[in-house]
């Protein structure tokens, strides 16, 4: 899996970091959704990782997904911000996976 940071979400991510430690993590969260294949994707800042995360390869900073939850992804994504909507958007080249993800610092 490949996930490329736009420069803006490069720099907008850096800014919510502030430099604290931690992990980012692309979690693809089901809770409140019903079913798993209804889950929605947002960026998370843990402490630790869970068992069975897994680092994706990207073009600068490290981001980890859930291995279990990878057959809902694409296998190439890119990570975007959109200033006017104040969020990040993740899409590939066949969809907009999610138009408004949301950040989450968890620590």
């Amino acid at each position: 899996m490949y996930i490329e940071w736009t420069e803006r979400a490069a720099g907008k991510i850096a800014d919510k970091l502030q430099g604290q430690k931690g992990h980012l993590q692309l979690k693809y969260d089901t809770d409140g959704c019903g079913c798993v294949v209804s889950g929605v994707t947002a960026l998370w800042l843990v402490n630790e990782l869970e068992e069975g995360n897994e680092k994706a390869e990207t073009n600068g900073i490290p981001l980890y997904v859930e291995k279990s939850k990878m057959i809902f992804l694409d296998e190439v994504m890119k990570i975007d911000f959109v200033p006017e909507a104040n969020s990040f958007q993740l899409k590939s080249p066949n969809q907009i996976l999610n138009p408004r993800m949301s950040f989450f610092n968890k620590i």
